[in-house]
């Protein structure tokens, strides 16, 4: 069993320690099209309440995003990702004690997001689509969190995969994380993200969960995605496979797995099961750990 190190990350408003125990944080999106909750959560009200909801949930962070990634999607301009995203953070400023993280691959949205409260940036691109979300990182004082992705969202499941997914990996966070290290990001505020499912077959996914100890000797915390991934449909049914919504127990075994292998946060939609994942995960960690207080 792998065994986390210690990291630190410096937020405006406290710091974070990765690695004693699983953060869990949880998915909002504010997009009508994202693979498993899209349209739900478009009203700022109802996504505000969501957030709130999650943290109640046992959610250490909200990661909200305003633009959908999913395979196939097109992307839309940093007005309308702006217009989406910040009155959501404008309604949770001064009624949620949890930091909020904004997933995002524009810089305009990024400062937009931190000027309303967000505390942490999350690039899926790392940094590929736009260098310049590492410089507003840097002068904010934001952890910034890079994600590997082969391809673009909308090609990456058509193109080519990778040989080896985890040498595939390794190499494009190293160059993402030098990239943010010289627009002047601190190394201890980068997390590094395999990306499950962003440009990976199936089985390389898998594959990415079984050996993340080797990522983790990249010396980063790791950030780990796996909540309701089509992925987890071939494994659970091959023949006729599974919806979304139905992949909550895949997704508990993938993030039981991927705090074994040395996760550091683990961001999900189903907030309270997956907590409570997170918590047996750490016992077998660190069978010495004290349980958590419950809110």
């Amino acid at each position: 069993m792998f065994r986390r190190k210690i990291f630190r990350l410096k937020l405006p408003s406290r710091t974070l320690v990765l690695g004693e125990r699983t953060l869990v944080m949880g998915i909002l999106n504010v997009t009508p099209d994202s693979f498993s909750d899209g349209g739900r959560y478009l009203d700022a009200d109802a996504a505000a309440a969501h957030a709130l909801e999650m943290e109640r949930a046992g959610a250490h962070l909200i990661d909200i995003g305003g633009e959908s990634t999913r395979p196939g999607s097109m992307g839309i301009s940093a007005e309308e990702e702006i217009r989406r995203v910040v009155p959501v953070l404008e309604k949770l400023r001064g009624r949620i004690a949890i930091p909020i993280s904004v997933d995002t691959a524009k810089s305009e949205v990024a400062a937009a997001a931190a000027d309303a409260g967000a505390e942490i940036v999350n690039d899926v691109t790392a940094l590929r689509s736009d260098p310049a979300l590492a410089a507003v990182a840097a002068r904010r004082r934001l952890p910034l969190i890079l994600m590997h992705m082969r391809g673009q969202p909308r090609t990456m499941q058509k193109a080519p995969f990778a040989r080896d997914a985890v040498r595939d990996v390794s190499a494009g966070l190293r160059r993402a994380a030098a990239l943010a290290r010289r627009a002047g990001v601190a190394k201890s505020q980068i997390v590094l993200d395999p990306g499950i499912g962003f440009g990976k077959s199936w089985a390389q996914n898998f594959d990415l969960l079984a050996r993340l100890p080797e990522l983790a000797r990249l010396g980063y915390p790791l950030l780990v995605g796996t909540s309701r991934k089509a992925f987890l449909s071939r494994a659970i049914d091959p023949t006729k496979g599974v919806t979304a919504d139905k992949r909550v127990w895949g997704t508990a075994a993938t993030v039981a797995a991927a705090i074994l292998g040395g996760a550091h946060i683990v961001r999900v939609h189903d907030v309270a099961e997956m907590a409570e994942v997170a918590r047996v995960a750490d016992a077998l960690v660190n069978p010495k750990l004290r349980p958590p207080q419950i809110r």
